[in-house]
């Protein structure tokens, strides 16, 4: 049996110090066999830089997801393709730095982590994910156990890609909306399915933002500094199980803690 921890999208230095809090307090030999987070806003709020990936890394974090911010920091865009252990979307256009799968091998097995990004309510000119992402698989064919992150904002595509993916992956996890969803469930073809991990960071915030300012931009559309909210974090993500047989999910469940 693979066993896995999915967190939602990290967000700002508070994410990621309740991130390395939790694993810190794993039972050294109860700990998952991967460890998987959506990293893309884990510095300042808005994308990720070198360092924070290396920081992330250092915590237990065996590969980091990312989405529509990730060459938000400059420095990223330049160092992306030296860092194996980071993922951005696959279905970016062709020449873009960086690699949107790979595969490890964990207890003799190989795992294929996928990073799809949706297209609804977001950028609608990059590749289909579904195409995409079925041209991946036959790439890893003979790779039994496979996790998807689908960075998407519309409810309905994550579904459709959930249902799309049912018995091609061995689970698919959803993030970029930041408020975790009641949903998880292992689908009729044997794939493990939750439309939004959620996220770690500032509970009483908007999607991580000072709620002050959200609120503000809000009443006035005026444009406003983006800081990141502050006081009791939430920690959000799933665990798994995945049989290493035949890469179907024997159990998935939301993880929602408060720090």
């Amino acid at each position: 049996m693979i066993r896995g921890l999915f967190f939602g999208d990290i967000v700002g230095r508070g994410g990621r110090e309740t991130v390395k809090r939790f694993i810190s307090e794993l039972p050294p030999d109860d700990r998952p066999d991967i460890i998987i987070a959506n990293g893309e806003n884990a510095s300042g709020g808005l994308g990720i830089t070198p360092k924070t990936a290396m920081e992330l890394k250092g915590m237990g974090i065996d590969i980091i997801t990312s989405g529509n911010h990730i060459f938000r920091k400059r420095e990223m865009y330049a160092e992306i393709h030296k860092i194996d252990y980071i993922l951005r979307p696959a279905n970016y256009p062709p020449g873009l730095p960086g690699r949107g799968y790979i595969v490890i091998k964990r207890k003799d097995v190989d795992i294929a982590i996928i990073n799809l990004e949706g297209r609804t309510y977001m950028n609608a000119l990059i590749d289909c994910p579904f195409r995409v992402g079925d041209e991946i698989l036959r790439q890893v064919q003979d790779v039994r156990v496979t996790i998807v992150d689908f960075h998407a904002e519309a409810t309905s595509e994550k579904r459709a890609i959930g249902f799309h993916f049912d018995s091609k992956v061995s689970v698919v996890v959803g993030t970029h909306t930041h408020i975790q969803t009641a949903d998880e469930d292992i689908l009729p073809g044997g794939t493990g399915y939750i439309t939004d991990a959620g996220m770690v960071g500032p509970l009483y915030s908007v999607i991580g933002l000072k709620k002050e300012l959200a609120v503000d931009k809000f009443i006035t559309n005026r444009p406003n500094r983006y800081e990141v909210g502050e006081g009791v974090q939430i920690l959000n993500g799933v665990y798994f199980e995945i049989s290493e047989i035949d890469g179907r999910c024997m159990k998935i469940e939301r993880i929602s803690r408060r720090y």
